[in-house]
């Protein structure tokens, strides 16, 4: 996903002269023949987080269209009073796009991790949430989006899923329909999910966007009464949209994702996700305990 960003920036860059890039000393590299070809519009602000906040404000307000991009942590959680007072109070346009949510940076430890992102973001009233599954489907969600009269917040994830399916913010894809439960699967973790529910019979939901969120798919396949979500940020950071969708509908709701806990140990992101079940195995016995309970 992350090559996909560069290219895409770079092709917006040389297409729409309202693009400015503001790189927060990540990826900049990528970005050197965009840098070479339009040096006022790409621009390596530095490790100051907050300030490119303000700057991208700015740069919006004057009718541009800023898209900022560094690691997850330091971009939604040190800037997140930025983000709050400069662009989402002034209802300002632009594009926050992450790399290492949640724990893709997993060797360096807590400090690089971010599984909190779409829960803390979700409480910043007008903020687009994507978590696109590919490089593909980022591609889409981000050229739908980037010149749109919102701020959009888009998650880039090392882990991908095989295939790409077509999506749009605020659309949730039936990928299979079942009795017993509803799975929604959110961003990368749809490959896990189908393996996981493989030979249950169970409805699987295939959901890219967080804000807006598709409540009318989600209503019209609760009818088990039985919603297990994946998520591949914190548990639970997308219960209070499920809720408000299924307002007045009996609904058991359990969640499978990052514990909100700091996670100590070290190794890979597959070792982080074994130790804490986000595998198809771990899926499946959470649906078990749902189905049974």
């Amino acid at each position: 996903m992350r090559g996909a960003f560069a290219r895409v920036t770079t092709e917006l860059i040389d297409t729409d002269e309202r693009v400015v890039a503001l790189l927060g000393d990540i990826g900049v590299f990528a970005f050197r023949h965009a840098k070479e070809a339009h040096p006022d519009r790409v621009y390596n602000i530095g490790i100051l987080e907050q300030s490119t906040i303000g700057l991208g404000a700015g740069l919006a307000k004057g009718g541009l269209i800023p898209v900022i991009h560094t690691i997850a942590p330091f971009l939604v959680e040190r800037a997140l009073e930025q983000i709050k007072i400069d662009f989402a109070y002034q209802q300002l346009p632009g594009n926050l796009v992450s790399v290492g949510a949640s724990v893709d940076y997993a060797a360096l430890g807590c400090t690089h991790h971010c599984p909190g992102d779409v829960g803390i973001l979700s409480n910043v009233p007008g903020v687009q949430i994507l978590v696109p599954g590919t490089a593909a489907e980022f591609e889409s969600l981000y050229r739908q989006t980037y010149a749109n009269a919102s701020l959009t917040y888009t998650r880039i994830s090392e882990l991908v899923n095989a295939d790409s399916s077509d999506v749009e913010p605020g659309r949730i894809e039936v990928l299979r329909t079942g009795a017993q439960a509803c799975v929604v699967a959110f961003g990368p973790v749809k490959d896990a999910v189908l393996e996981a529910c493989a030979d249950a019979d169970v409805t699987v939901l295939y959901c890219t966007s967080v804000q807006p969120f598709d409540a009318a798919t989600l209503r019209a396949h609760a009818g088990s009464g039985r919603i297990l979500l994946v998520e591949p940020f914190y548990e639970y950071s997308t219960a209070p949209a499920v809720l408000s969708a299924l307002q007045g509908l009996p609904a058991a709701i359990a969640s499978t994702g990052i514990p909100r806990e700091f996670l100590r140990g070290y190794g890979s992101v597959d070792d982080h996700y074994e130790a804490i079940g986000l595998t198809p195995r771990g899926i499946r016995a959470s649906l078990d305990r749902l189905i049974d309970g």
